[in-house]
């Protein structure tokens, strides 16, 4: 099931739309416009970008791990992965990946999972759910924790074990790799860059991502 499909972008950063750095623990949410292409940069390496997308006419579908899963016959994503809707629509494709494979399947870390996986004590670090929360209130009640789903965590290695389970190993990517989607429609792309200190995911120190935008 491994995939590393590395292509290189023939875009230029200098003559990109929109760039911004996104700290460790902080969150990005944006619409991206038909043909247009978001790229997200793993500054220093080992970085866990946790990312959601929806049909921005219609949040309510939002992306789905089952369909895309499904729709490629694989569990990884990299160059040529169509990411789908619930719905089965097609709302972004992978058009460039210098990192090679990205998780579908882990989820994004949250209080409770903290606690469940580490230790009582981690219940008050921030996590992802915490970080798509903030960034979700902020679109005047278009969204609501409904609308959270199982999310890419781009840059992330989460191997599938022999019997099923998984496993959070140290990251394949390294610094500057990156990942570009092309907006297949009207998409809404939300970030976490993940915070978490608890498993090798970021090497146990998370760093900044960038995210540029070009138009189609």
């Amino acid at each position: 099931m491994a995939v590393f499909n590395r292509v290189e972008s023939p875009r230029n950063a200098e003559e990109a739309i929109y760039s911004e750095i996104i700290q460790a623990g902080d969150g990005w949410m944006r619409v991206l416009k038909p043909g247009q292409v978001l790229r997200i940069v793993d500054l220093e390496g080992n970085q866990a970008a946790d990312t959601l997308f929806y049909d921005a006419d219609n949040p309510e579908d939002h992306y789905s791990a089952v369909a895309t899963i499904a729709g490629q016959g694989n569990i990884y994503l990299s160059t040529g992965s169509v990411l789908r809707a619930e719905s089965g629509k097609e709302l972004l494709r992978i058009v460039a990946d210098t990192c090679g494979r990205h998780d579908t399947v882990g989820g994004s870390c949250s209080a409770q999972s903290n606690t469940v996986r580490y230790s009582h004590d981690k219940l008050s670090m921030h996590n992802c759910r915490d970080t798509f929360m903030l960034q979700l209130a902020q679109w005047d009640g278009a969204y609501t924790k409904r609308d959270l789903a199982p999310n890419i965590n781009f840059f992330m290695n989460v191997p599938v074990t022999a019997d099923g389970g998984l496993k959070f190993d140290d990251g394949v990517s390294a610094p500057g790799c990156y990942v570009e989607v092309q907006s297949l429609g009207s998409s809404m792309v939300l970030i976490s860059n993940c915070p978490q200190l608890n498993n090798p995911c970021n090497a146990y120190n998370p760093t900044p991502i960038q995210v540029l935008i070009w138009d189609k």
